[in-house]
């Protein structure tokens, strides 16, 4: 199989036929095989009821529906979990993906042997105010924190190799960090490419500002991760050893100024110094075991799904 489109989707019945409609018109002027794979995320108007409908007259269309709202991670793990194609191509249902980039998304992978492909909404239609402001001091962090020059980290139009969504593991909300997930898996020839962005048609936006406080909340999880997730003792186990290494020091001059240098002053216990250095010592082992159990945990982590399919159709 060619390609595997990968659709998650909240609430969209309105589009998803026309959207449907224009993806197999484009397939097929362009003799692809390919798959599309709606994922509903728990939506509560019929959008299922119309891939169910879909399902019946064309049997590339395949689709699962959660049995509560997960979350758009969630929805990109299960798709690519069943995606097939040589090239998964990722885009929301909202219509403001054009599928008309296919194609050359497509050519970049397989042709110019990229691991995957990130889409730049160049242009936007979204509100100045609660979209682009916010999405480009968000890109600017992750560019800086991740040392990935893409423009756009957030688009949803993206195209991989099937080695790439086969190897990353999408939890939490880190769908908008899936370039940097790929990165931190050795998938280095990461491409960017101007898309063409369109107006939504229909329904309205599911996210709104907090999707940015979460968005760099996440980042700061993701840059932890990278760095110290395969090694967390390093982390906890550097900064464990300097809190006990300033405890240890202020009991070690307490001590000796207690002993030879004013034996008749003030208690130890009656100097600030003394709470220092006891509270660096408490921290300092709290670091350390923080570490051991990040390494047990580590160990002993197993993949497991964190979802609950309740449909499916094709499958």
């Amino acid at each position: 199989m060619n390609i595997s489109v990968v659709i998650p989707l909240l609430n969209e019945s309105d589009s998803l036929t026309e959207l449907h409609d224009w993806i197999a018109s484009v397939m097929q002027s362009n003799h692809f095989s390919y798959e599309i794979i709606f994922i509903d995320d728990g939506s509560t108007d019929n959008s299922w009821e119309v891939i169910t409908s879909l399902s019946k007259k064309d049997v590339s269309v395949k689709g699962i529906r959660f049995s509560k709202n997960y979350g758009k991670s969630q929805a990109l793990h299960a798709g690519f979990k069943l995606a097939k194609g040589d090239v998964v191509i990722t885009m929301d249902a909202d219509l403001q993906d054009n599928p008309e980039e296919i194609p050359e998304l497509y050519n970049l992978i397989l042709k110019d042997n990229f691991d995957l492909i990130s889409g730049w909404k160049k242009k936007r239609y979204d509100s100045v105010i609660s979209k682009n402001l916010p999405s480009k001091l968000f890109n600017w962090a992750a560019r800086k924190t991740s040392g990935l020059k893409l423009h756009d980290f957030n688009c949803g139009l993206k195209a991989y190799k099937n080695e790439v969504v086969k190897s990353i593991d999408v939890s939490g909300e880190m769908h908008r960090y899936i370039p940097v997930l790929a990165k931190n898996e050795g998938f280095n020839n990461i491409g960017e490419k101007v898309v063409q962005h369109q107006a939504r048609k229909y329904g309205k936006t599911k996210f709104g500002m907090e999707r940015f406080i979460n968005g760099f909340l996440d980042l700061i999880t993701i840059w932890f991760v990278s760095k110290f997730g395969k090694r967390p003792m390093h982390f906890f186990g550097a900064l464990g050893a300097l809190m006990l290494v300033i405890g240890f020091g202020f009991a070690l001059y307490l001590g000796i100024d207690k002993l030879f240098v004013n034996p008749t002053g003030r208690l130890i216990t009656q100097r600030p110094q003394f709470y220092i250095s006891l509270t660096t010592m408490i921290i300092g082992s709290q670091f350390f075991v923080a570490g051991f159990l990040g390494e047990m945990v580590l160990r002993s982590q197993r993949n497991k799904e964190r979802y609950k399919i309740k449909d499916d159709v094709n499958l």
